[in-house]
């Protein structure tokens, strides 16, 4: 059978349609609808990637919970009995998983802990508010949003089921999380030098 790239018209793909493409772009789908990568993100952009996976692995070592970065496939979905039936792949900047039964070779399998979304220019609008209704819908404790331009992070915590945005954190601010108790980033440290 001839693999074919994703015609862009239909409505709903499912992670087993994922697996049969022979394209050179990293796609993502979300609620079966298939979003194109943007090119390779700007040098800001994995600076702050960079940075923080080291911050994240460092404090990780000989803890269960452990953090991966993109490219890494988050499958999301209520039904995780075949790939037919998973219709949100993403690829997430960042993205720590403390249970290990979600771990397998082809990447995670449900929910995330902690998720890290950091803004490219042209793809605000996938973060904000496709993958906000995702991450929400399955259960994702914790998204993190870093606009490198503005020098800003944003958490949105799952609380009750719906996300409840923090402060807009800046830098000089320290941020936590109880998911990873103990660890604590600093921003000014994360946004140094960023766009020398």
């Amino acid at each position: 059978m001839e693999v074919k790239e994703p015609d862009m018209t239909y409505d709903r793909y499912s992670y087993a349609d994922y697996l049969g493409w022979n394209i050179p772009e990293i796609v993502e789908i979300i609620k079966g609808r298939v979003f194109k990568m943007n090119a390779a993100p700007k040098r800001i952009h994995q600076k702050i990637s960079g940075r923080l996976f080291l911050k994240f692995g460092n404090f990780l070592e000989g803890k269960k919970c452990e953090v991966y970065d993109a490219p890494f496939d988050v499958r999301l979905s209520n039904n995780y009995d075949e790939n037919h039936t998973i219709f949100t792949v993403v690829q997430p900047d960042l993205c720590v998983i403390c249970d290990p039964s979600k771990l397998d070779e082809a990447g995670c399998l449900g929910a995330p802990d902690l998720i890290v979304e950091i803004l490219s220019p042209g793809n605000s609008k996938k973060e904000l508010q496709n993958k906000y209704e995702v991450y929400e819908e399955s259960g994702v404790l914790e998204y993190w949003v870093i606009s490198p331009e503005a020098e800003t992070l944003l958490v949105y915590s799952l609380i009750n089921g719906k996300y409840q945005a923090s402060k807009l954190y800046t830098s000089g601010d320290q941020i936590s999380t109880p998911i990873l108790p103990g660890l604590s980033i600093n921003l000014e440290e994360l946004f140094l030098g960023i766009n020398e």
